[in-house]
């Protein structure tokens, strides 16, 4: 507490101060929980002044589109739809709708840049429909921009934090012909709005569980919108009074028409008391094993596939740290291939007070990455996913998840192995590793980044798990809040690998040798096309879209020791 300044000293500063302490300066980890409009009001009430300026999140009019474009048969045009591009999950966009060449990746320039007013981070995952970007934001925003010049066709207000993709589908029903998106939110709505107009169609909570949500992207299929549940349980279960766990994660269907829910599977059974603590309060098992990915699709199997995170409490279940597949049209549960036993962790175990840390302690190698159906070479099927542990993993659909080969290319850890996913050419698998090193800070629960750790992409052959390249990290010089980890899911074209890295950068890679063949800062200002002050930070969860001969990428991750940001940029060959 002798690092904090007195009451005196806060008074004796303007709000302007403080409030750039915590967004730029040494508060940034301890405000990272907080939104822009919190964090004016903390600046305001330490201080006993006011800020100067009004904080305005309504775009100002002349960053509107001028006329309502033209949204007809969007599905015909090239696009990124969703977060995996496919409802394969292959992150891989082809030559003809990616309009975009590996000899001319060197030539990508900035043609626009968008600002999220008052964010920290921007790591929602941009879709490209239509001739139009859809994103979400950390203060909850959903924009429909024009992907050529960035102006706003539209934007609502979702009132929660929306980190999954946005996914545009065609309903032919009672009523007529409609394009509509889906997307979720932090508080596990599940949406769909007109994406013509922004106007909301249905909104449904998915899972009532108060710290429930989702940052995977829906996906649809045959009328159906396949969603999966995530929770913050595991960061609110540190604490030694709090009553750790009771969430259990779940894939939900919705009727993509009404939003009416058809099924919704739990991965584990329902928590019940244990014992408890040493504090005296009462703990519950198992809970846990979110999904915090997109499904995959299957259609020859009827199936969906995801894969799960870790259990937070003991005891600890088969269906944590897994494989699971689903059937379509029921969820029942067809089969399920664990890769790590008995992982229960909270993060109170990298705290001091060990209270509600399970007694296995971890280590924390859940599944963040979704899984990637494809074909092999042999004719034989796969299921590819990295892991937190470090490991890729390829397990066979077609006999009950019976495991192909397995491959480490990170140490692993608790931000650490395979993070965000990988993406595939059909020929080899595109592997970006986190591994980021986590340093506590002695006066808060917050870490901070080790400049010295993690990093690194590999390609491994689809066939076999093989080594192909691997190219080393870059390190971090003298840059604060800064981390070669390369936490970022991957996008690939013929011939070229993306990934972007908690020290800013966003790099292509050639398919062939792993050589670095463009590679962007983004951690600096913008000048934006909204008129909002932005600037780029740490890039974290999302790759970059690219359809049409552009590329759109975010950039800002405030958590963990990462450098704020809060803009959308996109690329193409010719720039401005």
């Amino acid at each position: 507490m002798d690092r904090a300044p007195s009451r005196q000293a806060l008074q004796a500063m303007s709000a302007g101060q403080v409030l750039a302490a915590m967004e730029t300066g040494p508060m940034i980890s301890m405000a990272s929980r907080r939104n822009a409009i919190e964090r004016r009001a903390i600046a305001e009430f330490v201080t006993g002044k006011s800020l100067s300026s009004k904080f305005e999140t309504a775009p100002r009019p002349e960053a509107m589109c001028k006329s309502a474009g033209d949204f007809t048969n969007p599905l015909a045009r090239p696009m990124w739809n969703g977060w995996g591009v496919n409802t394969s999950n292959t992150r891989f966009q082809d030559a003809a709708a990616a309009g975009l060449s590996a000899e001319q990746v060197p030539r990508l320039k900035i043609k626009w840049a968008f600002g999220f007013p008052g964010d920290q981070s921007a790591n929602a995952h941009p879709t490209i429909v239509g001739g139009r970007v859809f994103t979400g934001s950390a203060g909850g925003k959903v924009y429909s921009l024009d992907a050529a010049t960035g102006c706003i066709y539209w934007y609502l207000d979702a009132g929660a934090t929306v980190r999954s993709a946005i996914t545009v589908a065609k309903l032919d029903d009672t009523s007529g012909t409609r394009y509509l998106a889906f997307f979720g939110d932090a508080r596990a709505f599940a949406y769909a709005v007109d994406a013509a107009t922004g106007k909301q169609v249905w909104k449904t909570r998915i899972d009532d569980f108060p710290l429930a949500g989702i940052t995977g992207s829906p996906v649809f299929y045959n009328g159906w919108i396949y969603v999966g549940v995530r929770s913050g349980e595991e960061a609110a279960g540190a604490t030694p009074d709090y009553e750790c766990c009771r969430f259990r994660g779940s894939v939900v269907a919705l009727d993509a028409a009404t939003g009416k829910q058809i099924w919704k599977t739990y991965t584990i059974d329902e928590p019940k008391r244990t014992r408890k603590n040493k504090s005296g309060t009462q703990l519950w098992g198992p809970s846990g094993a979110p999904v915090w990915n997109s499904p995959a699709i299957d259609p020859l199997r009827n199936a969906l596939y995801v894969t799960t995170g870790d259990n937070y409490t003991e005891p600890t279940t088969r269906t944590s740290d897994a494989f699971i597949a689903m059937d379509l049209g029921t969820g029942k549960i067809l089969w399920t291939r664990q890769m790590t036993e008995t992982d229960a962790y909270t993060s109170a175990c990298r705290l001091p007070d060990k209270t509600n840390c399970p007694d296995v302690n971890g280590p924390d190698f859940d599944f963040s990455s979704p899984p990637i159906l494809v074909t092999l070479a042999n004719g034989k099927r796969a299921l590819v996913a990295g892991q937190k542990s470090g490991i890729v993993h390829a397990v066979d659909p077609d006999q009950q998840g019976e495991v192909l080969w397995q491959t480490r290319v990170g140490k692993g850890g608790t931000m650490g192995g395979v993070q965000w996913g990988s993406a595939t050419d059909g020929r080899n698998v595109y592997v970006a590793v986190s591994d980021i090193g986590r340093i506590m800070l002695t006066y808060s629960n917050q870490t901070d980044a080790d400049p010295k750790q993690g990093g690194g992409m590999y390609a491994l052959r689809l066939d076999n798990g093989q080594k192909v390249w691997y190219a080393a990290p870059a390190g971090c010089g003298d840059r604060k809040r800064c981390s070669p980890a390369q936490s970022a899911a991957v996008t690939a074209i013929p011939g070229v690998a993306f990934s972007g890295s908690v020290d800013g950068h966003l790099r292509a890679y050639s398919a062939v040798d792993g050589k670095v063949i463009w590679n962007f800062d983004t951690e600096r200002t913008y000048q934006t096309i909204n008129g909002v002050e932005a600037r780029g930070g740490s890039i974290d969860g999302p790759g970059p879209a690219i359809a049409g001969g552009m590329l759109f990428a975010t950039s800002g991750y405030v958590t963990a020791g990462g450098a704020p940001g809060n803009v959308l940029l996109a690329f193409s060959v010719d720039g401005n």
